[in-house]
């Protein structure tokens, strides 16, 4: 069996040195910033924050959804943010009649207006169900935003903003994307109820 120390040091430091690649990178930085200035702006203006993602990315959805809608750190009125997959009559019904890659375009579709704003979580940026969703925001002038891991993807080509985590590795990029978004969370927070 392997040794537990080495096993704990390993995670960690692969955790701290993506975080440091990031934290040295201003192109990522300026990418955070744009993508947290457009939700705040976008949220002040009355858009709604839609999040879609598989798996460990679809948990993430619903934490950054969450940190809008109830708080984050300040006492102030929810926000309009919700994970697509929340209700899951309705995701399970649409998998059923449609198809699994298309579920998230379909909610989009219906919850949708104009001018609101999708996260789409993929660590691969290549799945399926999140590029329909994507095609479908593009298709209801809703901005896109794409978190992905370093790799090229469909998601990070066709979204209007993207935020490539500097990874391959699926577990270390999950956890800079809920970094990310807790950071965009304290941002929007910070910009329209800390004045």
């Amino acid at each position: 069996m392997k040794d537990f120390s080495s096993f704990y040091s390993d995670h960690i430091t692969k955790s701290i040195q993506t975080k440091r690649l990031l934290l040295d990178d201003d192109a990522i930085k300026n990418q955070i910033e744009k993508v947290a200035t457009l939700i705040a702006e976008g949220m002040q203006s009355g858009a709604a924050l839609h999040l879609c993602g598989n798996g460990g990315s679809a948990a993430d959805a619903q934490h950054i959804a969450a940190e809008l809608s109830g708080r984050y750190k300040l006492e102030r009125h929810g926000l309009n943010a919700e994970a697509l997959h929340v209700n899951t009559s309705a995701l399970t019904a649409i998998a059923n009649d449609y198809g699994f890659d298309d579920v998230y375009a379909r909610l989009l579709q219906a919850k949708a207006n104009k001018g609101d704003i999708l996260i789409a979580i993929s660590t691969s940026g290549n799945s399926e169900n999140i590029i329909r969703a994507i095609h479908m925001a593009k298709s209801q002038e809703v901005k896109s935003i794409a978190f992905t891991g370093i790799a090229d993807s469909k998601a990070s080509k066709l979204a209007n903003l993207t935020i490539k985590v500097p990874s391959d590795e699926t577990p270390i990029i999950q956890e800079s994307h809920i970094m990310i978004g807790h950071m965009i969370c304290d941002w929007i927070e910070t910009s329209l109820f800390n004045s």
